[in-house]
């Protein structure tokens, strides 16, 4: 973050794109250093190809070990990014949880990779945690496939749940995953829930309707159209009979304690619709709710910038104590997790929100050029990765190792709020403002005056196309 405030900074450069994505890379493990304890090194040293990874210019750009540089000498360990897996699994499992894992091997395969150990508490939020969730909604309906119960009983929750993490972390995952993850053995069993059998269950709730709602999830529409959430949430509400319970009491009493039975069904209902699909549609379709979910709101931890505020509280030009001050905050920021294009706007919303409560009335990310992807985890060398929205996996193979991708139109200028009261955001149209699209006339000519307008109107307009 360290930056010549009083210099505009040249934008949109595939050249300079390009080579802060390799400084990105070569960086990240120093980072990862502070989220990943030392453990025992079990490093490829084939995991670097000859040629770099292919990318369009408006394309997300794989990261990938073909930009690791190559190493004098080979007894040198390769960064912790790039771990080997055993070719023999040896989990500690409990021997109490009946169940033959094999049938969801792909599930747990994919889980594994992406809870990585030395990366899931930097793609927790959005790519680790989501994808834990799912496989235990799929194991939920997995293990009560042959029964008429929709959940399992407390003590068998508590072996299989240890099971599941203790084969994940056989295959190279993270064995905190229930922390990172605030998930626990409880998820399985439905909880409060006072709907845990297939019978009662397709008694209550229109089953067709659900299915037919939730088996194929577009995820192009689902976060700003919804169809499946809601009607999830409806069979929700009609198991916990929160429902007639709500219109008989217009003025509710320990909200938090129905709030809980409500996650409670939630979680006996997605169990039902695993029963019903494949594996894989299950797990794409959970995924993709997750993304509507995590892409509503920031999980970065945004403390009182009291600082920055007292900096940059009546600065109306470039100030070097200024971009200073909110440098160092954003550094700070910068330390604690990889976020998706949307998070990052909503991050730069509310922290911009806060500056103007606290009297900065000046677009200060505007004079110290601050970035969308200045709100992500950042490598040493002034480059950050934001992730699309859409759901992610990280990706793993003998030959490349793991890759990351990244959205290339991360280097738009961050959005600065029109007012200090955060109200709800919407990025979805009609209600979000799209730029125009540029004229071929203006794109076509050289020598034109206004094309440097034209071109960002052009990478705003392919940023706002690629958050769906």
């Amino acid at each position: 973050m360290d930056r010549v405030t009083t210099i505009t900074r040249l934008k949109g450069s595939w050249l300079h794109l390009s080579l802060r994505f390799v400084f990105w890379l070569c960086s990240l493990e120093s980072i990862l250093a502070l989220h990943t304890p030392p453990e025992p090194s079990h490093i490829s040293s084939a995991s670097r190809l000859s040629s770099p990874p292919k990318s369009g210019i408006f394309e997300p750009i794989q990261i990938s070990p073909a930009v690791i540089p190559n190493y004098s000498f080979p007894v040198e360990s390769l960064p912790p990014m790039y771990p080997t897996y055993p070719k023999i699994y040896d989990p500690v499992l409990t021997g109490r949880c009946p169940v033959n894992f094999s049938a969801i091997s792909s599930i747990m395969e994919k889980t594994a990779s992406d809870c990585d150990q030395p990366l899931a508490s930097v793609v927790g939020n959005v790519i680790c945690c989501p994808q834990f969730s799912s496989l235990l909604h799929i194991f939920q309906g997995f293990y009560t496939v042959n029964s008429d119960k929709l959940v399992l009983q407390n003590a068998v929750a508590d072996d299989c749940f240890q099971d599941i993490v203790s084969i994940l972390a056989s295959r190279g995952a993270n064995s905190s995953i229930p922390i990172i993850c605030s998930a626990k053995s409880y998820n399985l069993t439905g909880g409060s829930c006072p709907v845990k059998d297939i019978t009662s269950f397709e008694k209550i709730v229109n089953t067709s309707k659900l299915l037919e709602a939730c088996s194929t999830v577009d995820p192009l529409k689902e976060c700003c159209r919804p169809i499946c959430q809601p009607v999830i949430m409806e069979a929700a509400l009609k198991i916990s009979r929160m429902q007639s319970f709500m219109n008989d009491n217009k003025n509710i009493v320990g909200l938090s304690n129905h709030v809980d039975m409500l996650n409670d069904c939630k979680g006996v209902v997605y169990s039902y619709i695993s029963r019903k699909l494949t594996h894989d549609s299950a797990n794409t379709a959970f995924r993709i709710l997750s993304a509507c979910k995590v892409n509503k709101a920031c999980p970065l931890d945004l403390k009182q910038p009291s600082e920055v505020i007292a900096a940059c509280q009546n600065v109306a030009a470039p100030s070097p104590s200024c971009c200073s001050s909110l440098n160092t905050y954003i550094a700070g920021i910068q330390r604690q997790m990889l976020i998706t294009n949307r998070q990052a706007i909503i991050c730069a919303i509310a922290f911009g929100s806060m500056l103007r409560k606290g009297g900065v009335m000046t677009n200060i990310y505007e004079l110290c050029d601050v970035d969308l992807e200045d709100f992500s985890l950042q490598g040493e060398k002034n480059a950050g990765c934001l992730l699309r929205s859409l759901p992610a996996d990280m990706v793993y193979d003998n030959s490349t190792g793991f890759s990351i991708t990244c959205d290339l139109s991360d280097n738009i200028a961050a959005p600065w709020p029109s007012s200090s009261s955060i109200t709800s955001i919407s990025l979805c149209a009609p209600e979000m403002s799209l730029p125009a699209l540029p004229t071929s006339q203006t794109l076509g000519n050289p020598g034109c005056r206004g094309c440097g307008v034209d071109l960002l109107v052009l990478i705003l307009f392919v940023f706002s196309t690629l958050l769906f």
